[in-house]
C-alpha cells in the first residue's frame, strides 16, 4: 500500500472537507474556489506516492490555479469536475485500502444531468451495472442505509426544534453523501432527487429559508423514495434481481423546487394512508446494524448473513442439550472428583461463554423500530389534526434480533391507539389545562431477565366505567359481573372491542389490541396496563431477552415432567395443611402470609394424572401473570436448568398452555408451559 495507513485519517478528513466544499460551490459564484484549491493541494501531498489517485486531483488542482490566475468564478464545466472528483474519492480511497483495483474516475455528468432539467429524466429505472460494480455498490448500499436513517432521525429532531443546526448540518451531509456516490455509479435518480433536497437545504443552512413541517415532510417523503431506490439495489446484491420497477422521483423534485421558489407555497401531501412504509431490505432488517455495515473495515466488524447466526444458535442450543445429558451421565457415575467430573464442569463453562456469545450476536438495539415509531406519530398526528411530542429514552436497548422483527406491529398498534383515542384535540386540551401538544413517551429498559417496553401518553387516559359498558353492550361481559380494574383494562384487547365512536383510516373497527396481546404472547411475552382518567395511560410490555433458550423449572406430575419458564416464577414452597382452605364458588386458596392466592393442581389443567391427593403434601409453585398470582401445585420440583425452546409441529401448534417443548439432560422430552395461557384457559 503506498500510502502508509497512519495517514488515512487525514486523508478521509481531507476528501470530506473537500466534498463540503463541493456542496456549497454555485456555477456563477465564487464561494468555496479558493478553499477548494487549497484542500486539492492537500490532496495531491498526501497522494503523492498513488498515481491513482494523485494524477486527477493533480488535473483539478490545475484547472483550478488556471481559474483563480483569471479571477473567474466556477463555472458549470469546474463545478462538474468537482462533483465528480469529490463522489470518486471516498470509494477510491476504500478500494486502495482493501488492496482492490481502483476504478477510473468517470466523465463528470453534465450540468443538465445534476439540476434535474428536460434532457435527462428522473423517472428512470436504475442501471445497477451489477458485475463491475458489486462491491461499490455494497458499499454505497451499506452507507445509504446508514444515511437514511440519520436523515430521519434529524428530520424528526428538527420537527420539534426547527433551529437546531447541527440537525440541519447532519441532514445536509447524508444527502449530499448519497447525491455525490450515487453520481459516481451513474444512479441517476437518486442524485437527481438528492441534489434537488441538498438545494433546498442549503438555503435553510445559510439562513435563507426557515424548515416549516409542511417542507420537513416533503423532504421526509423524498427520503422515503431514496430509501426504496436503495432497497432495489439490495435486491439486486441479495437476490439478483435487477430492478423492473420505476421508482417515481419527478413529483418529488417538482414539489421542492417550488418550495425553493416559494417557501411558504405549501405542500400537497399525500393522505396518511397512501404514505408508503418505509421500505427495509433484507440485508438491512432489524437483524443487521446499519453503522456496522456503512463502517466495517474502519470499526473491525463484519456483516454476516442473519441465516448463519440463527444456524450458530441452533448449533449452541444442542451443545447446551448434550452438556447436559454429560452432567446427568457424571451424576449417575457417582465418581466424586473424577477426571469425567472435571471435565464436564470445565464444558460447563465453555459452553455457557459460547452460548452468551452467540445470544449476544444475535441482539440488536431497538433504536430503528422507536424511530419508526416516532415517524409514525408524526404522520398521525397530522392526519388527526393533533399536536404531539414524541421522546424517546433506551433506544440503544438491545433485544434479540426476532424480538426486534416481531415487536414492531404490536407498536405500531399501540401508537395508533394512543393518537387516536388517547391524546385529546388541543382545543380540547387547552380547555381542561394542559398543554396544546400532548406527549408520547417510548421508552426500553432491563428488568431482571426481561426487557421492558413503555408507551406513556398524557392523554384522556382510560374509563374503566365506560370500558365496561362497551363490554356489556357487545356481549363480551355479562352484565353485572364484577370485575377488578385490571381485568377491566384487559377487555381492551377482546377480539372486535373498540370504544371509537366512529369508524376511521386507523382505528374504530375492534380490530389491533388483541394483534398487539396475541403477538406479544406469541414472544413469550406479556403486557400490563396502567392509566388514570384525565392523566394518561402506560402501556408496559415485557419481553424475554432471547427466543432460543430460557431458564426453566423443571418440575413433575405423575410420570410426567414440565418446565415452567422462571421469568413467571416468584417462588416455591411446600404448603402447610392449615394454609389450605376451599371457598364456595372459587375453590381451593393457598393463604401465603395473609393474602389468599387461587390453588391450581396443574394435573387438573391438563388432564393427567397425579401422585398427590392431598394439597399440603404437593408443591406450590407461585405464578405471576398479567398482575395476578396464582398457586400451581404439582407433585415435585426436580432442578432449575437452562433449555433449548424446540418447536412441537403443527400438530400440536396453538395447543393452549404449551410454549414449545425441550430435550432434557437425560435424554427425555418435557412441555414448556406457557402458565399465561394455561391459566387463561382454566
Amino acid at each position: 500500500m503506498p500510502i502508509p495507513s497512519e495517514s488515512f485519517p487525514a486523508l478521509e478528513d481531507t476528501i470530506n472537507r473537500l466534498a463540503t466544499e463541493a456542496g456549497l460551490a454555485r456555477s456563477g459564484r465564487d464561494d468555496g474556489l479558493v478553499p477548494s484549491y487549497s484542500l486539492l493541494g492537500d490532496l495531491r501531498e498526501l497522494c503523492s506516492l498513488e498515481a491513482a489517485l494523485r494524477e486527477p486531483i493533480s488535473a483539478l488542482h490545475v484547472a483550478f490555479e488556471r481559474q483563480l490566475d483569471e479571477a473567474k468564478p466556477f463555472d458549470d464545466a469546474l463545478l462538474d469536475r468537482l462533483l465528480a472528483l469529490a463522489g470518486w474519492l471516498p470509494m477510491a480511497v476504500e478500494c486502495l485500502k482493501h488492496h482492490r483495483v481502483i476504478p477510473l474516475l468517470q466523465a463528470a455528468k453534465p450540468a443538465a444531468a445534476r439540476s434535474g432539467d428536460k434532457s435527462a429524466p428522473a423517472d428512470v429505472l436504475l442501471e445497477l451495472h451489477l458485475e463491475g460494480n458489486r462491491e461499490l455498490l455494497t458499499e454505497f448500499h451499506g452507507e445509504a442505509v446508514d444515511h437514511l436513517q440519520k436523515i430521519e432521525a434529524a428530520l424528526l429532531a428538527l420537527d420539534q426544534h426547527p433551529d437546531e443546526p447541527e440537525a440541519l448540518n447532519s441532514i445536509f451531509r447524508s444527502f449530499h453523501t448519497i447525491k455525490g456516490n450515487a453520481g459516481f455509479l451513474g444512479l441517476l435518480p437518486m442524485q437527481m432527487l438528492a441534489h434537488e433536497v441538498e438545494s433546498l437545504l442549503d438555503l435553510a443552512r445559510n439562513n435563507k429559508l426557515r424548515l416549516s413541517p409542511a417542507i420537513i415532510t416533503e423532504i421526509l417523503r423524498s427520503r422515503d423514495a431514496l430509501q426504496e431506490l436503495t432497497a432495489q439495489v439490495a435486491r439486486a446484491l441479495e437476490q439478483g434481481l435487477l430492478p423492473d420497477r420505476i421508482v417515481p422521483v419527478a413529483h418529488l423534485m417538482q414539489a421542492v423546487k417550488r418550495l425553493i421558489a416559494d417557501p411558504d407555497s405549501g405542500v400537497s401531501r399525500a393522505p396518511f394512508s397512501e404514505l408508503p412504509d418505509p421500505v427495509v431490505s433484507p440485508a438491512s432488517a432489524a437483524g443487521t446494524v446499519p453503522a456496522a455495515e456503512a463502517k466495517a473495515a474502519a470499526s473491525g466488524t463484519v456483516r454476516v448473513n442473519t441465516d448463519k447466526l440463527d444456524s450458530l444458535m441452533d448449533v449452541v442450543g444442542e451443545l447446551v442439550i448434550v452438556q447436559s445429558q454429560l452432567i446427568e451421565t457424571a451424576r449417575q457415575s457417582r465418581a466424586e472428583g473424577s477426571p469425567l467430573q472435571r471435565n464436564v464442569a470445565q464444558l460447563s463453562r465453555l459452553t455457557k461463554e459460547l452460548q452468551h456469545t452467540a445470544m449476544s450476536l444475535r441482539m440488536i438495539p431497538i433504536k430503528a423500530t422507536f424511530q419508526k415509531m416516532e415517524r409514525l406519530a408524526r404522520d398521525l398526528a397530522r392526519e388527526f389534526g393533533k399536536k404531539v411530542h414524541f421522546t424517546t429514552s433506551g433506544d440503544e436497548t438491545e433485544l434479540d434480533r426476532t424480538v426486534v422483527e416481531e415487536i414492531g406491529d404490536p407498536l405500531v398498534h399501540m401508537v395508533r391507539n394512543a393518537l387516536d383515542h388517547g391524546l385529546e384535540m388541543p382545543d380540547v386540551r387547552q380547555t381542561s389545562g394542559k398543554p396544546e401538544s400532548g406527549t408520547l413517551h417510548l421508552k426500553a429498559y432491563h428488568q431482571g431477565g426481561n426487557i421492558v417496553i413503555e408507551l406513556q401518553d398524557d392523554g384522556r387516559g382510560i374509563d374503566p366505567d365506560r370500558i365496561y359498558r362497551k363490554a356489556v353492550e357487545k356481549g363480551i361481559v355479562a352484565e353485572g359481573v364484577a370485575l377488578k380494574r385490571e381485568e377491566i383494562y384487559n377487555l381492551i384487547f377482546a377480539p372486535g372491542f373498540s370504544t371509537a365512536e366512529k369508524v376511521t383510516a386507523v382505528s374504530g373497527r375492534g380490530v389491533g389490541m388483541d394483534v398487539v396481546q396475541r403477538n406479544i404472547e406469541k414472544l413469550r411475552g406479556k403486557i400490563e396496563i396502567s392509566s388514570e382518567v384525565g392523566k394518561g395511560s402506560t402501556f408496559k410490555i415485557k419481553l424475554p431477552l432471547t427466543m432460543a433458550i430460557i431458564d426453566g423449572l423443571v418440575v413433575r406430575v405423575g410420570l410426567d415432567r414440565f418446565i415452567l419458564p422462571t421469568t413467571a416464577v416468584q417462588r416455591a414452597l411446600r404448603p402447610l395443611r392449615e394454609n389450605i382452605s376451599t371457598i364456595q364458588g372459587q375453590g381451593e386458596v393457598l393463604d401465603l402470609r395473609g393474602r389468599l392466592l387461587p390453588l391450581r393442581r396443574l394435573h387438573e389443567l391438563l388432564g393427567i394424572a397425579a401422585d398427590t391427593k392431598n394439597s399440603w403434601d404437593g408443591i406450590a409453585v407461585i405464578i405471576e401473570h398479567s398482575g395476578k398470582i396464582t398457586a400451581l401445585l404439582v407433585d415435585e420440583m426436580i432442578s432449575k436448568q437452562e433449555v433449548v425452546i424446540k418447536n412441537l409441529g403443527a400438530y400440536m401448534h396453538g395447543l393452549p398452555g404449551v410454549a414449545g417443548g425441550a430435550i432434557l439432560g437425560d435424554g427425555n422430552i418435557a412441555l414448556i408451559l406457557d402458565p399465561g395461557s394455561l391459566l387463561q384457559a382454566a
